[in-house]
């Protein structure tokens, strides 16, 4: 099954092109939210967590308790190369069991939505294509600041764990990828840009997705 996985930054518009998609009938594969579905079913996933962090981080239902993961991630931020090391295996396999649910011939490709793959070579090997939707930094800014309600500092800080999005932004590096979408105007324009994705995606042959 051929794998689109679409990646950005914070306020740059990913996400809307995946609805885009998901609106063409292309099954979207959230990372974020199947990543909190792991914390929340699977046991197993939640005690090799406590296991490696050395830690009890199940909430009474047997669920990974955010609040408590984040105070260990903070307090000692080493241990989030554990975390990683432990849930992004877990979110690929998820991932692969999740696609090959789907046919070639009953939809045209499914798409990766993820922050994280130009960073993480783990997840590359399932990718056909990588579109990177971009925007002017200071448009994602005031986009996430608008969208969330959240003060501009409260952005910001999380805007400063996306370093390599935030340099493709400011023109810094070039990303080595099949499609860029830059969102720098109105939502009729990036729907206009997803579609020529969503077309090249329909008539391209499979790459290298496992």
């Amino acid at each position: 099954m051929k794998t689109l996985v679409v990646t950005g930054g914070i306020g740059s518009g990913k996400s809307t092109v995946c609805r885009y998609f998901a609106s063409k009938g292309v099954p979207v594969y959230d990372s974020d939210s199947r990543t909190r579905r792991l914390y929340d079913t699977d046991p197993g996933l939640v005690r090799r967590l406590g296991d490696a962090l050395g830690t009890v981080i199940a909430d009474s239902e047997g669920r990974v308790c955010r609040r408590k993961l984040a105070s260990v991630i903070f307090s000692d931020p080493g241990k989030l190369q554990v975390l990683e090391s432990i849930v992004h295996p877990a979110v690929k396999e998820d991932f692969i069991f999740w696609r090959d649910s789907f046919r070639p011939g009953d939809v045209p490709f499914v798409v990766m939505e993820s922050a994280i793959i130009l960073e993480k070579p783990l997840f590359k090997d399932i990718a056909d294509r990588i579109l990177v939707v971009d925007a002017p930094l200071q448009t994602r800014l005031e986009r996430a600041c608008g969208r969330d309600g959240a003060a501009e500092e409260q952005v910001r800080e999380r805007m400063s764990r996306q370093k390599l999005l935030n340099d493709i932004s400011e023109g810094k590096v070039r990303p080595d990828v099949d499609y860029v979408i830059v969102n720098d105007a109105d939502e009729a324009s990036l729907f206009s840009k997803a579609e020529a994705v969503y077309l090249s995606m329909c008539a391209s042959e499979p790459r290298h997705s496992k």
